[in-house]
Parts: C-alpha cells; sequence; structure tokens
C-alpha cells in the first residue's frame, strides 16, 4: 500500500510543471525559463518550486522504500503460499497469484524509477526506458483491473450456475484466461510507447529533462498525439467500462443468492438470511473499493501523467486485492 495516495497535492510533479510552464510561449520571456540568471519578480515562483524539491527528495527514499518491501514481502507471500500448497489450487487463486504477479512487476521495474524521478529535477533514465516505464505502468493496471473482472466473472459463475460452470472453472480455462488478457493487454498497450517521451528544456538557466505524454501542441510539437482522447480512452477501458462489468455480474449474483428457492421449497432460515446478508455486504464493499480506489487515479490525469500515477495505482491494487480476499468465501 502506498502512503502517499492520500497527498497527490503536496508531491506535486515539480519537473513537469516547470516543463510545462517553460515550454508555454506566453513564458518564454519568463527570467527562469531562459538562459539568464536574472529573475526579477519569479524569485519566489523558482524558490517554492525547489522547496517541494527538498521536501519530495526527502519524503520519498522513505515512502517508496515501504512500498517496496511490502510489496514485494506481501506479493510474495501470496504466490510462494498458493504455489507451494497443492490443495490451494482452484481458478480463484490462479487469478489472486496473477493479481500478485501484476503488483509484482509493478513493484520491480516501475516504482525504483519513479522514486527517482520524483527525487531529481530530471529525467536520468534515458528517452527508451521513459517509454518504457510508461508502458509497464499501464500494462500492469490494466492487468490488475482485469484480473478483477476476471475474479467477478469466477464468481458470478459459481453462484448463479454452480452445476454447469464446473467445466468451465477448471485451472486450465483459467490460465488460458489470463494468458490470453496478458497478451491482449500487452498489443493493446503498445501505443502508450510512442506517445511518451523524454523532451528537454531550459529552466533557470540549467538545461532538464522530463519524461511526459508528448502531447500536441501547435507552435512545439505539431505532430504530437491528442492527450484528452487518451485519457478518455484510459478512462473508459481502466475504469468505466470494467466498473459496469463487474456491477452487473455481482448484481445478477446477488439476485440470484436472493430469489433462489431452498430445497422442498421451504422458507429460508434465520442462518441463511444472514449469510445471505453477509455476502450482500462484502459484495457492496468490494465494488465500493474498487470504484472509489481506481477513481482519484482518472480524475487526477489532467496534471499527473505516467509514472506520476503510481501512487495511486498501488493502493487501489492492494486494496482490491484484499477485498477479493475477502469475497472469496
Amino acid at each position: 500500500m502506498n502512503p502517499t495516495a492520500g497527498v497527490p497535492t503536496v508531491l506535486e510533479d515539480a519537473a513537469l510543471y516547470r516543463y510545462e510552464m517553460c515550454r508555454n510561449m506566453s513564458s518564454a520571456n519568463l527570467p527562469l525559463c531562459v538562459n539568464s540568471t536574472e529573475f526579477i519578480d519569479s524569485n519566489n515562483t523558482d524558490e517554492e518550486i525547489l522547496q517541494v524539491e527538498r521536501i519530495v527528495s526527502l519524503a520519498v527514499p522513505i515512502l517508496f522504500g515501504i512500498i517496496v518491501v511490502v510489496g514485494l514481502l506481501g506479493n510474495l507471500l501470496v504466490v510462494i503460499v498458493v504455489m507451494a500448497n497443492q490443495q490451494m489450487r482452484s481458478t480463484t487463486n490462479l487469478l489472486i497469484i496473477n493479481l500478485a504477479l501484476a503488483d509484482l512487476l509493478f513493484i520491480v521495474f516501475c516504482v525504483p524509477f519513479t522514486a527517482v524521478d520524483y527525487m531529481l529535477p530530471y529525467w536520468p533514465f534515458g528517452d527508451v526506458w521513459c517509454k518504457m516505464v510508461q508502458y509497464l505502468i499501464v500494462v500492469t493496471a490494466y492487468a490488475s483491473v482485469y484480473t478483477l473482472v476476471l475474479m467477478s466473472l469466477d464468481r458470478f459463475l459459481a453462484v448463479v450456475h454452480p452445476i454447469a460452470s464446473i467445466y468451465v472453472r477448471t485451472e486450465r480455462n483459467a490460465s488460458s484466461a489470463i494468458l490470453v488478457t496478458w497478451v491482449l493487454i500487452v498489443l493493446l498497450a503498445l501505443p502508450v510507447l510512442a506517445r511518451h517521451g523524454e523532451v528537454k528544456y531550459t529552466f533557470s538557466s540549467t538545461e532538464h529533462t522530463a519524461c511526459i505524454f508528448l502531447d500536441r501542441d501547435q507552435k512545439i510539437r505539431p505532430d504530437g498525439y491528442n492527450k484528452p482522447a487518451y485519457q478518455i480512452f484510459f478512462f473508459l477501458t481502466s475504469y468505466a467500462i470494467p466498473l459496469a462489468i463487474i456491477c452487473i455480474l455481482y448484481v445478477l449474483m446477488l439476485m440470484r443468492l436472493w430469489k433462489g428457492v431452498n430445497p422442498g421449497g421451504q422458507p429460508p432460515s434465520a442462518e441463511s438470511r444472514r449469510g445471505k446478508k453477509r455476502v450482500t455486504r462484502m459484495v457492496v464493499v468490494v465494488v465500493a473499493i474498487f470504484a472509489f480506489c481506481w477513481f482519484p487515479i482518472q480524475f487526477r490525469l489532467d496534471s499527473l501523467t505516467g509514472a506520476k500515477v503510481h501512487s495511486f495505482l498501488e493502493l487501489n491494487r492492494s486494496l482490491t486485492q484484499a477485498a477479493a480476499d475477502v469475497l472469496r468465501l
């Protein structure tokens, strides 16, 4: 779980802010955006940015260190425990392993580089790795989201079609579904590579680099990409559509659960009603956690790009995986 997820305004990306300000042609005459040692009225702005950078450089190593340690240990334990116990092999547990593997990929290949990006006023890893980090963030985010969709489908089949789904809910089919999901995500996310890159700009008499989305700008990047369209597409495919599918599956599952007829036509017992209420509460909690935790990244896409969304992603995956574990009864 990422402790920084609740304070996005404190850890605002200074490098991206400076780049956006200095690339704006209306700001081109600002002394801090050109090779000049005179700052006139811009001293306050420059000092504020430098102060934010100092705070971030102190806080990030601690916060991201916690993320790496907890994330690695927690997800590795999930994988090891399930893989080492044959009796725990099930379609649901295979999906949980897949969720843990997506987390591990994110923690190993994205978090360390993003931490360095927060700490330094420039992107030190070059254009190729800039593209790769952004790509892996998107891939692991989609992998987590659609694994949760598969888990919802698995629960739906188990409750609504318990007999007919016996031959569908097998380890082999679950493995095939996971493989197909990864292949589709890896291929369909390839455009992310072209839409991100390293750019250079001058700030406070020093040349800096930033890893950003290469959005279209008529003056400096007329061949860039449509950022609003990218954001809308990401919102629909990583939040709105998966959330709609999960809601529909759980609503149908609850309808079957509450309208089901007891053997012999007997009225439901008090214990049965309590069990149904408990399942209903857990379903509502799972859907609410998914909707609540994944929404901030969508809301903040106007000011956060690429690697900057990681603070939301790690919290989202941790909470939704925990909720999915609770639902698996």
